[in-house]
């Protein structure tokens, strides 16, 4: 499947500058904008400045955790349509009913593959 995301959008909030820069490097090399966000609370200045087509947020984060930012981004109703998909290392049930309960459109666990980043973000496309 031919991936070409001319044009979009995409932020990555994740206090790892590894995490940030690996998936940066990939979908720029696919035609996206990217935004990155250290934690939750730079995110939501970036979100107003740059109207992301797509969120990815981790849950482990300082300061502001990735399901406080994610009921914050939907809680607002300028952004409530975004697609925010969690990044976990963590795996439970628990943890991914957590996030669809603070209104997260999908969960990848950490590692996740191009594949699987790519193919999240042609299911949340508009």
């Amino acid at each position: 499947m031919e991936n070409n995301f001319e044009g979009l959008k995409i932020m990555v909030i994740d206090d790892s500058k590894t995490i940030r820069r690996t998936v940066e490097t990939l979908l720029q090399k696919v035609g996206c904008e990217v935004i990155t966000a250290i934690d939750g609370f730079d995110a939501l200045a970036k979100i107003v400045d740059n109207n992301p087509d797509i969120i990815f947020v981790d849950i482990m984060m300082p300061r502001l955790d990735g399901y406080q930012t994610c009921a914050l981004i939907k809680n607002n109703p300028d952004y409530a349509d975004k697609p925010v998909i969690m990044l976990s290392s963590r795996d439970s049930l628990f943890d991914k009913a957590r996030g669809r309960i603070v209104g997260a459109d999908e969960y990848l666990t950490k590692p996740f593959s191009k594949d699987e980043l790519f193919e999240a973000i042609n299911r949340y496309r508009s």
